[in-house]
């Protein structure tokens, strides 16, 4: 495996107790996502995740945001005593080219961003901070929708 390629994770990412909240597409969309994991990590017995899924989350519903013209941004969280798995769906319908370079592969992202660049740089820093991540489509039941996903854990004590 490479590192340009999204790290494989089980199936079903989405273990433990879940949690939903679904927004508008807003530019205050971002900040909204960053409170509500955050609320979640506290009371989750996670606080030392917070930071990572704080950065993490809002890189992935600021794409969502600036690079879809979805009306609705979902935000699915998944909590176990090991860890947390994020999910954000948009609906799709790409806002031109810079939605494809923002969500497309993310070999082709990263060849993309040269140093200078001010954006660009949000999956980089997902792939940086969490144990895995990917994305998928929404599928023959959600044609269109787009899924990008994290997981973030504790990490494992070393025998």
């Amino acid at each position: 495996m490479t590192a340009a390629t999204p790290m494989p994770l089980q199936p079903n990412p989405l273990s433990g107790e879940n949690y939903r909240l679904t927004l508008p597409n807003t530019a205050s969309a971002a900040r909204l996502a960053r409170d509500f994991v955050t609320s979640l990590l506290g009371v989750s017995r996670h606080p030392g995740l917070v930071d990572d899924a704080r950065v993490c989350v809002s890189e992935l519903v600021t794409n969502a945001h600036r690079h879809t013209r979805t009306p609705l941004i979902r935000v699915h969280v998944a909590v176990n005593r090991k860890r947390v798995t994020v999910a954000v769906t948009d609906d799709g319908g790409r806002a031109g080219d810079a939605g494809a370079a923002a969500l497309g592969t993310f070999g082709s992202m990263r060849a993309a961003v040269g140093p200078e660049e001010e954006n660009g740089r949000g999956l980089v820093l997902v792939e940086s901070l969490a144990q895995a991540w990917g994305t998928r489509s929404g599928g023959a039941r959600y044609p269109g929708r787009t899924v990008v996903w994290f997981t973030l854990g504790r990490p494992e004590p070393t025998p």
